[in-house]
């Protein structure tokens, strides 16, 4: 299997395909295999990277830098190693290590696509709630994340495909969970307005933990930036429908 050393830590990737790059970013507790569905269509002619980024997946669990500022330094020196310059697609945390790329190293980056990510939080309440799981998952992971990732999709999904989800999450790092404490004070907005490069919001329309209103009201803070809303889907989109999430990203990238 394919791994770079970043910044003291081995990092698993996936590369095929050849084309215009496309880098995927998936969200917390998850890894590279959430796109897989997507692939098939997309590496017909593009060269698609995924991959896991630390704490996840198949590459080293840390107990430091797990921080939005360390996920992004990780991704640019990826996207260095492999001289690409990708459209970036990150899903909820993903989204926005690619949004903090895109402000940082504009020049590394072609384009981001922000696929139901925290871009603020609209209501104190949905800080506290992050701020809760993150206590509950210190007494009780499993039990915590059973209980909250079904809410994540939208009525009618496989019972197979939330199973999975849980499975990532619990073999995932349990040092990435200092995210969820330093994403509740997360706000791009003052500094959208800066972003030089294309951003494209994805967003499921039934996302129940990040509603629609995010990605308009940063969209609206953004030069030329576009919403395209996934019908029928909630958090994770390119899981819930890959036919409709990769017909949306061909019409983007």
């Amino acid at each position: 299997m394919p791994y770079l050393d970043i910044n003291d830590t081995r990092i698993h990737y996936e590369d095929a395909g050849a084309g215009p790059a496309l880098l995927f970013l998936h969200g917390w507790g998850t890894n590279g295999h959430v796109w897989q569905a997507c692939l098939p269509d997309l590496v017909r002619d593009h060269r698609v990277v995924t991959l896991d980024w630390r704490g996840c997946g198949r590459s080293d669990r840390p107990a430091t830098g797990n921080t939005i500022a360390g996920n992004t330094a990780d991704i640019a020196a990826v996207i260095e190693q492999l001289a690409i310059k990708p459209v970036v697609v990150g899903s909820s945390f993903g989204a926005v290590f690619a949004t903090e790329l895109a402000l940082a190293r504009p020049e590394l980056v072609a384009g981001v696509v922000a696929v139901d990510g925290p871009g603020y939080w609209p209501a104190a309440a949905m800080r506290e709630k992050v701020l809760d799981l993150r206590e509950q998952m210190a007494g009780d992971r499993f039990g915590t994340l059973a209980g909250w990732v079904p809410n994540w999709f939208a009525p009618g999904v496989s019972p197979a495909l939330v199973d999975w989800t849980v499975r990532q999450l619990v073999d995932s790092s349990t040092y990435i969970d200092t995210l969820f404490t330093e994403v509740t004070t997360y706000d791009p907005r003052p500094r959208l307005g800066d972003l030089t490069v294309p951003i494209t919001y994805l967003h499921g329309e039934l996302d129940p933990e990040i509603p629609l209103e995010v990605p308009r009201t940063c969209a609206a803070a953004t030069p030329g930036a576009q919403v395209h809303v996934i019908a029928g889907c909630g958090h994770l989109p390119h899981q819930e429908d890959p036919r409709a999430f990769t017909a949306a990203l061909r019409a983007i990238a």
